[in-house]
C-alpha cells in the first residue's frame, strides 16, 4: 500500500483559513514539503495547487509538472488539460521516466475527447495509465452506492478495454472518485462514508480482476480548517480504504474538498499514514517476538523487562510515535506553551523548508525543462490561449 497527495485549487491561510491563490514559489515550497515526507510515495498531477498566481491557466498543467520534477525525486502523475500532456511527455522524455498518466471518464458513461486523445498519447510514450471515474450519487450515478457502483464501474472497464484497445501491453490502475451528493446545495460530500462504503465494494471487485487499485475521495473532507472534522473524515476514509486493500491511497495535504491544501496539513496527514502504514505491516510472530525463553525467564512480579537486550531491539521497532502528536505529560505541556498537533507541524515545517534539499536535476535537464516550458507557451500563444 502507498499514499499519494490530494490537492487544493488555493492555499489557505492557517491562522484565518481564508482561501488565497499561492505564488510559484509557494507551490516549488509545497512540493518540496511532500518530497521530505517519510509516508507519501506519490504526487498527483494537480500538486499542490490548481491555481498559481501569474500563471495562465493553460500553463497550469506544464508549469506544475516541471514544479514537481525540479523539487521531488518521488513518482508524479501526469494529468492533460488543453493538450498540456505534450509537454509533459517531452519534460518525461527529457528524464528519461514514465511517470503515469491520468485518463478521466466523464459521468455518466462517457469519455470526453481530451480523455481520449491524452489516453493515445500516454499510451503511444509507453507511460502506464491511471484511469478515474467521480461518480457523484444522484447526479451522474443513481442515488443508491449499489447502482452508482455499476455505472462507475462500466466506466472504469471501457476505459481499461480502450488502453488495452491501444496497447494490450500498457500497465493500468482504476480509481474511485466517488462522493454522495448533498442535495440541499448540490455540492458532493466530501469524507463521508457513503464514499467509503462505496470504496469498499469497489475494491473487492476490483481485486476480482486482478487489477491494482487507487482512491482518490479518503484525501479530502468537509471541513473548512485542519480541525477535529478534518481529521476524522480523513482518517476513518484512509484507513477504510487500507483496509478493503487499495493500493494507493490519497491523502497529503487536501482540507476542504479540493478547494483548499497546505503544507501543514500534509505533515499532520503523514502522520495519519504513519499510523495506518503500522497497522497495515501487520504484527511479526516469530520465536524472537514470542520470546518464550524471556518470558520463563522474567517470570511474575516482580520481574520486568525495561532492561532486557529483547526490549533495546524491538521497542523502536514495534512502536509507532507520529511526529506532530502531543506526548508530554501534562504539567510538561503547560510549561512548554501549551503547544498543539499544529504547533509541531508549524515547526517541522520551518525545518523542513530550512533544511530539506531535494535531489537536483543535472543542468541539461534544468536546461531542458525550461525550453519545452517556452515551447508549451509559444503553442499557446498561436492559439490566442496567451
Amino acid at each position: 500500500m502507498y499514499f499519494y497527495s490530494s490537492v487544493g485549487n488555493l492555499s489557505v491561510n492557517i491562522d484565518t483559513w481564508e482561501p488565497f491563490k499561492p505564488s510559484l514559489s509557494e507551490q516549488h515550497q509545497g512540493v518540496r514539503v511532500l518530497d521530505a515526507l517519510d509516508n507519501l510515495q506519490l504526487l498527483n498531477s494537480y500538486t499542490p495547487y490548481m491555481e498559481i498566481k501569474d500563471v495562465p491557466s493553460c500553463m497550469m498543467l506544464s508549469e506544475s509538472f516541471a514544479s514537481r520534477l525540479r523539487n521531488s525525486s518521488k513518482i508524479t502523475l501526469s494529468g492533460y488539460s488543453n493538450e498540456s500532456e505534450i509537454f509533459s511527455i517531452e519534460m518525461a522524455k527529457a528524464l528519461d521516466i514514465k511517470p503515469p498518466g491520468w485518463v478521466m471518464a466523464g459521468p455518466p458513461l462517457c469519455y470526453y475527447k481530451d480523455a481520449c486523445d491524452a489516453a493515445f498519447r500516454f499510451t503511444e510514450a509507453g507511460f502506464p495509465i491511471f484511469i478515474t471515474s467521480g461518480t457523484s450519487y444522484g447526479a451522474t450515478g443513481p442515488a443508491t452506492i449499489a447502482g452508482s457502483t455499476i455505472t462507475h464501474n462500466a466506466e472504469l472497464i471501457a476505459g481499461v478495454v480502450f488502453i488495452q484497445l491501444i496497447n494490450p501491453e500498457t500497465n493500468v490502475l482504476v480509481t474511485d472518485f466517488t462522493f454522495p451528493l448533498d442535495m440541499k446545495d448540490g455540492t458532493p460530500l466530501f469524507g463521508n462514508i457513503g464514499s467509503s462504503l462505496h470504496t469498499a465494494i469497489f475494491a473487492q471487485m476490483w481485486h476480482r480482476y486482478r487489477v491494482p487499485t487507487m482512491v482518490s475521495s479518503s484525501g479530502y473532507s468537509s471541513a473548512k480548517t485542519s480541525d477535529f472534522q478534518c481529521a476524522y473524515e480523513k482518517s476513518i476514509s484512509a484507513l477504510i480504504a487500507a483496509l478493503s486493500g487499495i493500493d494507493i491511497v490519497s491523502l497529503h495535504g487536501g482540507i476542504f474538498a479540493e478547494l483548499t491544501y497546505h503544507p501543514i496539513q500534509s505533515i499532520l496527514d503523514d502522520d495519519i499514514a504513519s499510523m495506518i502504514g503500522r497497522f497495515v505491516e501487520s504484527v511479526e510472530v516469530s520465536e524472537e517476538t514470542m520470546v518464550l525463553g524471556l518470558i520463563e525467564k522474567i517470570g511474575p512480579a516482580p520481574g520486568q523487562y525495561l532492561d532486557t537486550e529483547h526490549t533495546f531491539k524491538w521497542w523502536d521497532r514495534e512502536r509507532n510515535t507520529p511526529k506532530s502528536t502531543v506526548n508530554e505529560q501534562i504539567g510538561e505541556w503547560l510549561q512548554n506553551g501549551k503547544k498543539g498537533a499544529i504547533d509541531h507541524a508549524k515547526e517541522r515545517l520551518e525545518k523542513i523548508l530550512d533544511s530539506h534539499r531535494p535531489i537536483p536535476l543535472a543542468n541539461e535537464q534544468e536546461m531542458e525543462i525550461d525550453k519545452i516550458l517556452e515551447e508549451a507557451r509559444n503553442y499557446y500563444k498561436l492559439k490566442g490561449m496567451l
